[in-house]
């Protein structure tokens, strides 16, 4: 059975689960644009800790993700506009570098949607999803022994 005890389970007086803030029901999010390959524009609320990825697929916008975030593609590729936002994005680690040297399309402001995660700073951020992405499991790519 639940307790309402502090030391069971339960929920909290606020209906809340315990262990989280009343304000966890209001999920804080920040407004992302994307820019689609058609040029139109969609703005989408996107709950802080969420990656883009993530956040392009819950809203029916045409962002690939093959690897589905595992770092094994590049088709979740994204271009940051504004070269001023980009720079508050942590920087990318090595995994991601790589597969974005597989990218079409490749900027000076490209990251991968599964490795662009939603904090306050971003809010406004507007991306550009590329004309083409490169899916090599798809594309024909077959790889060579070493």
């Amino acid at each position: 059975p639940l307790s309402s005890s502090p030391s069971g389970g339960g929920t909290a007086p606020h209906g809340g689960w315990r262990g989280f803030a009343a304000s966890a029901a209001s999920e804080e999010s920040i407004p992302v644009i994307f820019v689609n390959r058609d040029g139109s524009e969609t703005t989408v609320d996107v709950p802080l800790g969420e990656n883009l990825l993530e956040a392009a697929h819950h809203n029916d916008i045409e962002l690939e993700g093959a690897c589905e975030g595992s770092l094994a593609c590049s088709t979740c590729h994204l271009i940051v506009d504004d070269p001023e936002m980009y720079e508050r994005i942590p920087e990318a680690c090595e995994d991601e570098e790589d597969m974005l040297d597989l990218a079409f399309g490749l900027t000076e402001t490209s990251r991968l949607g599964c490795q662009v995660v939603a904090t306050t700073e971003l809010a406004g951020l507007r991306v550009r999803l590329p004309q083409a992405t490169r899916n090599m499991a798809v594309d024909g790519f077959v790889p060579k022994p070493h």
